[in-house]
C-alpha cells in the first residue's frame, strides 16, 4: 500500500488521486548510500534545492571576485543574480539547515563525534537512522513511514514521537509498535477482506471500536440466520398447499435475496 501511495507501484485497479505538486517522502527499507560520504554529508542530501543554490552562489561570487569589468552589463546582471539567489536561499531555510540537521541527527541517537564518520562504517540499523533523518528534514507534505521504530532505542523513539506530533504534514505509518501508534496517530485505517474501515481514533481506541463493530456484525449475522430459518420453514409449510404456492414462490425470492443469490 505504501509503495502504491509513493508511486513505486501501479495499482491493479482504480486510480491514485493527488495534486500535481504534492511532495511525498517514503522511508524505504532498502537504502543505498554513496560511498565516501560522512553522516553529515549524507544527511545534507535532504536539501537538494539549498545545496544547488549554494553551488550557484559560489560560482557567482567567484566571477564577481575575479572579473574587473565593473561597469559592464554582464557584471550588473551578476550583482542582480547573486541577490536573487540569496533571497531564494533564505526563503528555503538555507541559514538554518545545518543546525536543523545536527538537531535531528542527535535526536535519532548520533553524537557530534559521529558526524564526520563515513556512513559505511555504521551498521544497517544506524544507516536506516540516517535515512530517516533525511526524510524528516525534507519537510514533505506526506510522510510514509514503514516500521520507523525498528532500529531505534527508547530515547530516539520518544524524540521521534515529539517530532511527528508537531509536524505540519500528513504522516502515514505502518508499524507493529502499539505504544508508538497510540502516542503519534489520531486516525486508524483497517483493510480487511477487501473493505476499508476508517476510525478517527488512535490504535487502542480503534481496537475497542473494532470489537464493538464485530459484535454488531455477529449479532446481525445471527438475526439474518434466524430469519432465513424461519423463512425456510414457511416455504416448506406452504409448498405443499396449492393455494399457498404463489406465497411460497415469493418467500423463495425473498430468501434468495437475503443470502445474496440471483
Amino acid at each position: 500500500m505504501l509503495k502504491v501511495l509513493a508511486g513505486d507501484l501501479e495499482p491493479s485497479e482504480g486510480q491514485l488521486a493527488k495534486t500535481k505538486d504534492l511532495q511525498i517522502g517514503f522511508l524505504r527499507q532498502d537504502i543505498d548510500f554513496e560511498a565516501g560520504r560522512s553522516v553529515l554529508e549524507e544527511a545534507y542530501q535532504a536539501f537538494t534545492k539549498i545545496k544547488a543554490l549554494e553551488r550557484q552562489q559560489e560560482e557567482i561570487n567567484h566571477q564577481l571576485a575575479t572579473r574587473t569589468d565593473y561597469e559592464s552589463e554582464e557584471y550588473h546582471e551578476l550583482m542582480v543574480a547573486v541577490n536573487d539567489v540569496q533571497q531564494q536561499y533564505e526563503m528555503l531555510g538555507g541559514y538554518n539547515y545545518q543546525g536543523d540537521t545536527e538537531r535531528v541527527l542527535q535526536g535519532l541517537g548520533f553524537s557530534r563525534s559521529d558526524f564526520d564518520k563515513p556512513t559505511e562504517s555504521f551498521s544497517g540499523g544506524w544507516r536506516m537512522r540516517i535515512e530517516l533523518a533525511k526524510l524528516l528534514l525534507q519537510n514533505n507534505d506526506v510522510l510514509l513511514l514503514d516500521e520507523p521504530t525498528n532500529h531505534l532505542d527508547i530515547e530516539s523513539i520518544l524524540w521521534l514521537e515529539d517530532f511527528l506530533k508537531t509536524t505540519s504534514g500528513c504522516v502515514v505509518i505502518v508499524s507493529h509498535d502499539k505504544m508508538f501508534l497510540d502516542n503519534v496517530t489520531n486516525r486508524t485505517i483497517e483493510i480487511s477482506l477487501g473493505s476499508i474501515y476508517d476510525y478517527n481514533k488512535p490504535y487502542t481506541q480503534y481496537l475497542k471500536l473494532r470489537a464493538e463493530r464485530k459484535e454488531q456484525q455477529l449479532a446481525a449475522q445471527k438475526n439474518q440466520q434466524k430469519e432465513i430459518e424461519q423463512t425456510e420453514k414457511l416455504i416448506e409449510k406452504f409448498r405443499a398447499k396449492a393455494s399457498k404456492a404463489s406465497m411460497a414462490q415469493s418467500l423463495i425470492k425473498k430468501l434468495d435475496k437475503s443470502i445474496g443469490l440471483k
